[in-house]
């Protein structure tokens, strides 16, 4: 028969075999209607995805099941970046790469890693590899001073000068140039000139241009032995949509050609967007909109569809406007004209901005008031900020403090906070002394300024963070999980919420024997 000492050193040994364990935390698993479903060892889990949740205890980092059991493991101490498909992990000798289907590609040895759909670079100082997921191969591709993905896919590659495509037919061939835009194929120059190339590597207009520039989209400004190119990228071989020996110019995305030194049209992509006798200039002053002036003092705002504002007299200049008004200057001074170029809004303002809701924003110092669209004045300029109305409500900024305005230009909060956030939930996230609170669209309080951190999940689940603990109040300020717990992660592909309790020492009292003598020292 044991005795009652030896059963306490027997545990106690128990206890100090436990002792690895015991610095994990229990999380408590919970489905969207409360009821408890399980229980779980970790000291941190993340859902990355609605595909993927990674955990991590004294067995190592895992990506874990929906019932957060350990599925892969990632072989290292932490999630670098999440960048879907790939999970970037990272060790004590460097970043690795899994796919999130638990394929591991590259180990976790190199100092960066790019990622593009289904292909990874990887750079041990200056050396790159490739990884190709169709084929699971790993390609050493040697020595670069710079190497990587363009947007389109295409891995380029500088050293000792030059410009190479390494993964294109004729890696060796060198480049004076390759420059990628917003299309789909590169501008690319060798000593014979310009050219075009696509995602492959091959020429689809021969370097043979003696000027190119990428305009918009698909479309390339050109020019060679006195003749002007407009040209539309192809895959297999781009077309010159239009040629002239006119001279044509550039401004911005749009071609200016001019006919016996006048200019007469102005062209955009592969279309002439206007062609007008008594042209003087056109800028740019919006994404695709642009002020045309004429040679008879008029002005008017040009879109990809036509005239916004019409040519008009006594206009300095006009800008893309909303709600049917335009912000227009005349003499130094701002106000507002419609379609016709007709002043609805007389230019009385050293500065307007475009209406929203109704409402814009206007002053004539360094401070900023609102106005209606029938210029009566909502609020006076007293005010360093104020941004566009939404849902009926703007932040405005006065002497370092933010408030909220209604669309009469009242202030919801007479006490200025330090911050105010609006959030794509469309409640409004306040700050003041480092604490934080929650409102509603209309300003109303919904969690008062007491938080450390407030999370917004959903328009009824959030999860709050105050003195040290972790809980979920829904729009009522109610629990749903009382703040006691270290940390709650919602689940929500997987309808279950989990909580992680504070971690509580296990304290064991051990009795002394009551019978037989204590030994001294004992």
């Amino acid at each position: 028969m044991v005795s009652h000492l030896l059963r306490i050193l027997l545990f106690s040994f128990a206890l100090l075999a436990l002792a690895p364990s015991l610095s994990a935390q229990t999380w408590e698993v919970y489905d969207l209607q409360g009821n408890l479903k399980s229980l779980a060892i970790y000291d941190r889990i993340k859902v990355l995805s609605e595909t993927v949740i990674v955990g991590k205890n004294e067995q190592g980092l895992a990506m874990l099941s929906r019932e957060l059991n350990p599925l892969v493991d990632l072989k290292g101490d932490e999630v670098f970046q999440y960048l879907a498909p790939w999970i970037l992990v990272k060790g004590p000798n460097g970043i690795g790469a899994f796919h999130e289907y638990g394929l591991q590609a590259l180990p976790l040895e190199y100092d960066e890693i790019n990622t593009y759909f289904n292909f990874l670079l990887g750079r041990k100082g200056s050396d790159f590899w490739y990884f190709d997921k169709g084929n699971g191969k790993t390609t050493a591709l040697g020595k670069w001073d710079s190497l990587k993905f363009s947007k389109n896919g295409i891995l380029i590659g500088q050293k000792n000068g030059g410009y190479f495509l390494p993964l294109s037919k004729d890696p060796e061939r060198r480049f004076d140039l390759i420059e990628e835009n917003e299309g789909s194929y590169l501008l690319a120059k060798e000593s014979t000139g310009f050219g075009i190339l696509n995602f492959e590597g091959n020429y689809v207009m021969q370097p043979i241009l003696s000027q190119l520039e990428h305009t918009t989209g698909d479309y390339f400004y050109g020019f060679d032995e006195n003749q002007y190119l407009l040209i539309k990228g192809d895959f297999i071989k781009s077309d010159v949509s239009y040629n002239s020996y006119h001279k044509i110019t550039k401004e911005g995305d749009l071609l200016l050609e001019f006919i016996h030194g006048k200019l007469r049209r102005v062209m955009e992509e592969d279309g002439i967007l206007l062609d007008a006798v008594g042209m003087e200039s056109v800028k740019v002053v919006g994404k695709k909109q642009y002020n045309v002036a004429f040679r008879d003092s008029t002005i008017g705002l040009l879109g990809e569809n036509g005239w916004q504002v019409k040519p008009t007299v006594g206009i300095d200049w006009i800008n893309p406007g909303a709600e049917g008004l335009f912000p227009a200057g005349k003499n130094g001074k701002s106000g507002f004209v419609n379609s016709e170029g007709k002043w609805v809004i007389e230019p009385n303002y050293a500065k307007v901005e475009n209406f929203n809701e109704t409402i814009a924003s206007f002053r004539n110092s360094p401070k900023w008031g609102l106005i209606g669209t029938d210029g009566k004045i909502i609020s006076e300029a007293k005010w360093d900020e104020i941004k566009k109305f939404s849902a009926g409500m703007a932040v405005a900024k006065a002497e370092g403090k933010y408030f909220l305005l209604n669309k009469n230009g009242q202030v919801i909060n007479e006490e200025g906070l330090d911050q105010i956030c609006r959030l794509k939930e469309g409640y409004f996230l306040v700050e003041k002394g480092g604490k934080r609170g929650l409102w509603n669209t209309s300003g109303e309080v919904i969690l008062p300024l007491e938080f450390d951190n407030i999370q917004v999940e959903k328009s009824d689940f959030f999860i709050v963070t105050k003195d040290g603990s972790t809980g979920a109040l829904n729009e009522k300020a109610e629990a749903i999980f009382p703040i006691n717990y270290k940390e709650i992660v919602a689940d929500w592909a997987g309808n279950q919420i989990l909580v992680k309790e504070l971690y509580k020492p296990v304290v064991i009292q051990l009795e002394e024997p009551t019978t037989g003598k204590r030994k001294k020292g004992a």
